[in-house]
């Protein structure tokens, strides 16, 4: 059992139990309704750091990051750092609790770039971002980064220690390397040597998707604490879960079965809400997929309510979608 609680500079992260960032799926709404449950800290998606200075981010963009929400932490990415310190800089200015340096990302448009987890092959040129980011802000900064680039580059713990060399505060471990992508499994034993590494706070995550794997993740890394990403879509409350089962939360509000089809229209309101009507109702489908696949929803009511753009429709059909849901709870 680690403790309860993460420093962060003036910061205190409790629980230690955090979202993901995930591309399309951890918008402001699903950050805010994960929150209302009982995470640690939630992290915003990526955002390229040049693009955010060069587009000047206008009201909507700087909501959609959540600088005014405490337990946010606002990610960058990149390859150059002078774009990554103007972005800190304008991420400070705008009331950001900390900012997250991405250099997992897998995906080919981003290490095409050399940027995410490409940067893993080159710790020098890492560094210059790290330090150009720590010490263009006086707010914490942590980074987020894998195993390595392949099985032949596994160099995470000689970035750690470098990293906090360099100021970094808190350091991310996806238990993978760039190479696998998501395949496999996460190796969460190959992390303790970024936790050996360090002093700073190390948090493990991949395939994190319960209590029971949250718990075999911290025994075998030795981390502080878990980050939780594709196994919270459909159930925002499991983050809250695992910190009552492992570091003695309060009991997660898990809603009651009746509850859950307001807890779900609730989401659907406040994607509408956020995006607009034509975007809203688009960008919440996803989320509307893992409730009702969760539900174990029949295949024609569920493509109903998948391809019914009317809102004030989807609300009166969602009910009975998830009927089925709350007869298994119940």
């Amino acid at each position: 059992m680690t403790d309860a609680v993460i420093p962060l500079g003036p910061l205190t992260l409790t629980p230690p139990v955090a979202l993901a960032p995930l591309a399309g799926v951890t918008d402001l709404p699903f950050r805010q309704l994960v929150s209302r449950f009982g995470a640690g800290w939630v992290v915003s998606e990526m955002v390229a750091s040049q693009e955010m200075v060069q587009a000047k981010p206008g009201v909507r963009e700087r909501a959609e990051l959540g600088f005014d929400q405490q337990n946010t932490a606002v990610q960058l990415a990149g390859r150059e750092a002078t774009w990554m310190a103007e972005a800190a800089r304008i991420v400070e200015a705008n009331g950001a609790s900390f900012i997250d340096i991405n250099m997992g990302c897998p995906a080919k448009k981003v290490t095409n770039g050399y940027s995410g987890s490409a940067l893993m092959k080159d710790l020098d040129h890492a560094l210059t971002l790290i330090e150009a980011v720590v010490g263009a802000v006086s707010i914490p900064v942590t980074l987020k980064t894998r195993l390595g680039w392949d099985d032949a580059l596994m160099n995470a713990a000689d970035l750690a220690r470098r990293a906090e060399a360099a100021g970094i505060s808190m350091i991310t471990i996806h238990g993978r390397t760039r190479c696998q992508f998501y395949k496999g499994h996460a190796d969460w034993a190959a992390i303790r040597a970024v936790r050996e590494a360090v002093t700073i706070p190390v948090i493990a995550n991949g395939d994190i998707v319960d209590s029971g794997s949250a718990g075999e993740a911290l025994r075998a890394s030795g981390a502080d604490g878990v980050m939780i990403g594709r196994g919270a879509q459909g159930r925002p409350w499991l983050l809250a879960q695992v910190a009552h089962d492992l570091f003695d939360g309060p009991a997660p509000r898990i809603p009651a079965p009746a509850d859950f089809a307001d807890m779900v229209c609730g989401h659907y309101e406040a994607s509408v809400a956020f995006y607009g009507v034509e975007l809203g109702t688009k960008v919440i489908r996803k989320h509307l997929g893992w409730y009702m696949d969760d539900a174990g929803t029949p295949a024609p009511l569920r493509k109903a309510v998948l391809t019914e753009a009317d809102p004030a429709r989807v609300l009166r059909l969602l009910p009975g979608a998830l009927e089925a849901w709350e007869r298994a709870a119940a």
